[in-house]
């Protein structure tokens, strides 16, 4: 008789940025997927707490002149639509306040 194994994963998370990234001039396709207006560029956070998403995007929106496209308080995932400048500004200004005033590990912003 084998035995059986039993697997119990548990996700502890922390408090960091995972994923800052801007792509710049999305092919429709995605505006399309997204449900969210042609601006020029998309940029994305994934956060831990998930909750943190809820600050991230208040945050973008105060910094520069973009959209709230998407916003999940359950996964912590952020997208945010505007011309590049704009979302690059926003992204920083997000990780730069999570970093200084929560305490938070931030990634280097990356683009396409």
């Amino acid at each position: 008789m084998s035995e059986i194994q039993r697997v119990i994963e548990e996700s502890v998370p922390g408090k960091q940025v995972t994923i800052a990234h801007v792509i710049a001039s999305p092919i429709p396709e995605v505006y399309e997927c997204l449900g969210i207006d042609e601006l020029g560029a998309i940029g994305i956070l994934t956060l831990s707490p998930f909750e943190t998403s809820i600050i991230a995007a208040d945050i973008a929106a105060k910094a520069a002149s973009v959209q709230v496209g998407f916003l999940d308080r359950f996964t912590g995932s952020v997208i945010i639509a505007g011309d590049v400048d704009s979302v690059e500004t926003a992204l920083r200004a997000v990780c730069e306040t999570l970093r200084r005033v929560l305490g938070f590990t931030v990634p280097d912003i990356t683009k396409t």
